[in-house]
C-alpha cells in the first residue's frame, strides 16, 4: 500500500474537498472498561466527568434511541485525566485536585499544590 493510501485512511475530506485528520473515536466498549478499570459506579463516573448518569448509559450503549452516540473529544480526554488522577483543573499556577484510589478501595480526592 502507498503511502497516500495509509495517509488517505486517516483522513476525510472537510466541505471544501481539503484533507483533514480524522481522529479515532472511543468505541462504547472502551469506554466501559475504562469505567470498570477504575472501579467506577455509572453515578461516580458521571459525577466525575460532569454529566448526568443517563448519557454514561448512552456512552456505554453506543445509541440514544437508535442513533448512534459519539462519545466527544472533551469527555475522551477528561477520562485520560481521571485515569492519570487528576480530578479537576483549574488552570496553571493552581492546585490540582487528585484522585487517589488505595487496594481496590474507592477513589478519594487529594489536593496537590
Amino acid at each position: 500500500m502507498s503511502r497516500f493510501c495509509n495517509i488517505h485512511a486517516l483522513c476525510a475530506h472537510d466541505v471544501r474537498g481539503r484533507f483533514r485528520l480524522e481522529p479515532d473515536e472511543m468505541e462504547s466498549s472502551d469506554f466501559k472498561k475504562w469505567r470498570k478499570a477504575l472501579g467506577l459506579s455509572q453515578k461516580d463516573a458521571a459525577n466525575l466527568l460532569g454529566l448526568k448518569r443517563r448519557m454514561i448509559q448512552y456512552y456505554e450503549k453506543g445509541e440514544r434511541d437508535g442513533d448512534k452516540v459519539k462519545i466527544p473529544r472533551s469527555v475522551r480526554l477528561a477520562c485520560y485525566a481521571i485515569s492519570q488522577g487528576v480530578e479537576d483543573y483549574n488552570g496553571p499556577n493552581r492546585k490540582i485536585h487528585m484522585l487517589e484510589k488505595a487496594d481496590n478501595k474507592p477513589l478519594k480526592v487529594v489536593e496537590t499544590a
